[in-house]
């Protein structure tokens, strides 16, 4: 219970208020329940089933009962599975994108360097910008879900040194903008849209898909839930989109077609899907002292390649585009784990 109360700390010292408060009026509003009970069931459910206070409403436990809950990995789950599986000891090369770039090069298509680099070898930065995109894509290394994140026309740098302005801007990484394939650009063409694919390394250290979700940029430059975009579930098998977009705001509907284009969402038909497939198998093993990894996946015309590798992957994403609890599937996989001969890797 201590620790349950500890991770009840981290989350009201990180509470974005202002959605809780758009969470709870958009509940009472719906329900006949008052908000002190809201407020009430919702730390009762963070101790007991290890969630954040707004998972509550993300995995809509107002509407769940006990059985239901109790299937839902949240933020403490989650960080205890991925501290078992990807120690911290191993995961600062998915942490650090720089590092990420050299590691899993084979699998990375898109030009990148660092700003050491770019320091070093004036042909490298000649290079990024002289990419066929017309534009690149400035970084802080070690940022999260798609901030710190700026995208600029090379024209811009024709009276500017790129790395006088990188250091101006906290910017430690610069990459080619990824030209998506010409079906992800009819779906969302304002950001480039990816493919998250959950790898996981059983006790054989065999590959195992947990799922895999097409992330969709709503009018956005990036794709991430936490920016207001959505996702959708991929079937595994035909790489085909079978749920309708899901957004972590729980005030916004599902949608079934893309609410600026158009297009379908379900039965969306994910371009170069065997190639994927295969590609994040391959880079599953490629490291294994990382064992549950969430790849990030750009589709272009010439096939798909990494973009970052995700040891905290998001359990929203995961879970929210099937509306089902998954935490079964993790346990099963942590027990079989912790029960495994210690062996070197």
């Amino acid at each position: 219970m201590l620790t349950r109360l500890l991770y009840l700390g981290y989350h009201l010292k990180n509470l974005d208020t202002k959605k809780l408060r758009l969470f709870t009026n958009h509940v009472t509003n719906q329900q006949d329940r008052s908000s002190v009970a809201l407020l009430a069931d919702m730390v009762g459910s963070s101790l007991k089933y290890n969630t954040s206070l707004l998972e509550y409403f993300q995995f809509h436990f107002y509407e769940k009962d006990a059985r239901e809950r109790a299937t839902y990995a949240g933020t403490g789950y989650m960080y205890e599975y991925q501290l078992l599986m990807n120690p911290k000891s191993s995961r600062a090369v998915l942490d650090d994108k720089k590092e990420f770039f050299v590691r899993y090069s084979p699998f990375v298509k898109h030009l990148a360097a660092d700003i050491d680099t770019l320091r070093a070898q004036d042909e490298v930065c000649r290079k990024i910008l002289a990419n066929p995109s017309g534009k690149i894509v400035l970084k802080y290394s070690h940022g999260q879900c798609g901030w710190q994140v700026g995208i600029y026309k090379t024209d811009f740098f024709r009276n500017r040194d790129l790395v006088e302005f990188m250091e101006e801007k906290n910017y430690d990484l610069a990459e080619e903008f990824i030209v998506q394939h010409p079906d992800l650009m009819s779906l969302s063409p304002s950001g480039v849209n990816t493919v998250r694919v959950i790898t996981q390394l059983d006790a054989d250290d065999e590959v195992v898909l947990l799922g895999a979700r097409l992330r969709v940029s709503e009018n956005s430059p990036v794709d991430n839930m936490a920016s207001g975009n959505f996702a959708a579930a991929i079937d595994i098998k035909p790489g085909i989109v079978n749920t309708p977009g899901v957004y972590s705001d729980i005030t916004k509907d599902d949608v079934t077609v893309h609410p600026v284009t158009g297009v379908d969402i379900v039965g969306f038909q994910v371009p170069y899907w065997p190639e994927i497939i295969s590609m994040v198998k391959k880079a599953a093993v490629h490291a294994p002292e990382n064992r549950s990894i969430g790849w990030d996946v750009a589709v272009t015309e010439n096939g798909p390649g990494l973009i970052e590798g995700n040891h905290d992957w998001c359990k929203l994403v995961w879970q929210l585009p099937i509306k089902q609890g998954l935490k079964p599937v993790l346990k099963n996989h942590w027990d079989s784990y912790s029960q495994r001969p210690t062996r070197a890797i």
